[in-house]
This record gives structure tokens, C-alpha cells and sequence, in this order.
């Protein structure tokens, strides 16, 4: 079994599209997976859950999760069997599945600790979650909290396309340099977090 952790990206809720930073990590990183939905526009729980966990359980050894939006809240009702093949996870704007009904069948939302090392990234005005509710997220699942300053949804609307800091923070929870796609027109990726000016909490 492999020791090095396989990167698995788990869009949220209508996907990620072209420009993304999911996008760009899943068409730039060596081995990175993305997870695949039947039901990308009409979400429903136990089917997110199941391909996400068929999707992690195929890896030949443990991964890292860099999850959005609805696919943090899908990553936290993981079952037992699956969580404890996950080494990290960036979990970047959580959705709060309580403030929309075509979400709610994810409500409500797990408020227990993680049994792997997370760090949430959440943004003061994102449309989608108050940031009052990623903090309590943050809390109860044990996550490192990163506050970003109006970056909205963090997705590509708000002008996270190539996102350094991201790279950074998935780097701190792989352990090791991440290897870029000899294709991949992509920054160098910083060999440590505080190289960027940026703590975490």
C-alpha cells in the first residue's frame, strides 16, 4: 500500500467549472482524482456520500480531501471506514445546507470532531455561509480556521482561479512537495505556508 497520500477533489454543489482552482489543481497535480456525481444540480446525501467514499476507497493508500462548498458538509458524513483513510483535509467554503432547500437533505450539519487534521477556509462575506457559521463549523470539527477577507464564495466569480495560498495550505496537509504535470503552465508551488506572509489559527 502507498504511503503517499492521493489527492482526492470533491466539488460541490453544480460542480466546479473550467477555471476553478478545483479545475486547475485536478488538471495540474500528479495522481489528484476528482470525484465524480451522478446528480450535480439536485444533490442528495446518501449519494454524494457513497461516491465519495467509493472514490477514496479505490486509492491505494491514504488521501487528502481539498473539498467546497457543499462537497466540505458531504466530507463530514463520511462514514468510520472511510474517514480513517483520510490524512487532511482543506475544506474551503463550507455551504450551510440549512439557509438553502435544495441543500437541506445535508442538514444537519456533523458538530464532531474530525479524526483527521482540517483546516477550514472561509470567506467574511460569502453569499452562502456566514462567517459566524464556518467559525462554529470550525470549532466543533477541530479545523485550523483561515478568515479570508471578502473573497465571496472563494470560487471562480470571485477570482479564485490559480490560488497560491490554497496550494500552500494543501501542501502543509500532504507533507511533502506536490508534483505539478509536466503540462501544467502552473507558479511554483510555495515550499511552506508562512513563505506567503499567512498564519492559521
Amino acid at each position: 500500500m502507498s504511503t503517499t497520500p492521493t489527492l482526492i477533489i470533491v466539488p460541490g454543489w453544480r460542480d466546479s467549472g473550467p477555471g476553478h482552482w478545483q479545475s486547475l489543481w485536478a488538471e495540474s497535480l500528479v495522481g489528484a482524482v476528482r470525484v465524480q456525481q451522478d446528480d450535480w444540480i439536485s444533490p442528495v446525501r446518501n449519494a454524494w456520500v457513497h461516491c465519495i467514499s467509493q472514490t477514496i476507497l479505490a486509492q491505494d493508500g491514504p488521501v487528502v480531501i481539498a473539498a467546497h462548498s457543499l462537497g466540505c458538509i458531504a466530507t463530514t458524513h463520511l462514514p468510520p471506514e472511510v474517514t480513517q483513510r483520510i490524512q487532511g483535509a482543506l475544506l474551503v467554503a463550507p455551504a450551510d445546507p440549512e439557509r438553502r432547500s435544495a441543500l437541506v437533505d445535508f442538514a444537519p450539519v456533523p458538530y464532531h470532531t474530525l479524526p483527521y487534521r482540517s483546516v477550514l477556509v472561509a470567506s467574511s462575506n460569502d453569499p452562502f455561509c456566514p462567517v459566524r457559521t464556518a467559525g462554529a463549523y470550525a470549532r466543533a470539527w477541530g479545523s485550523e480556521f483561515v478568515r479570508l477577507q471578502n473573497a465571496g464564495h472563494i470560487n471562480i466569480e470571485s477570482g479564485f482561479g490559480d490560488w497560491p495560498l490554497g496550494l500552500a495550505l494543501l501542501q502543509s496537509l500532504v507533507g511533502e512537495p506536490l508534483a505539478l504535470q509536466a503540462s501544467a503552465q502552473a507558479a511554483p508551488v510555495s515550499s511552506s505556508v508562512s513563505a506567503l506572509g499567512f498564519q492559521i489559527a
